[in-house]
């Protein structure tokens, strides 16, 4: 199954709106600085392309708004454009 396939799956979407359901609709990364930010996309913390045996694995997914999802796509892909690591500046 490609990748597009994938995310428009019955078994996609339930996941997903379980993960976010689980997750308070809130940002995890955010939550980790004290802040609350509304979650909107749930992201592969081991990248779906790598490890497709985690593609539905509860501890393998995250709950983020769209701008941190994008972020740490980068940062784990080692973009130089992006801070290292997540700080609390991005969960402003």
């Amino acid at each position: 199954m490609c990748r597009e396939d994938f995310y428009q799956s019955k078994a996609w979407k339930r996941k997903r709106g379980w993960i976010l359901r689980r997750d308070g609709y809130q940002c995890q990364d955010c939550k980790r600085y004290g802040r609350m930010r509304q979650a909107t996309i749930v992201h592969h913390i081991k990248h779906l392309d790598q490890h497709p045996e985690l593609a539905l694995t509860s501890s393998n997914l995250v709950s983020l708004p769209a701008t941190t999802s994008g972020i740490r796509r980068r940062v784990d892909a080692g973009s130089d454009l992006l801070p290292p690591t997540m700080t609390r500046q991005n969960c402003l």
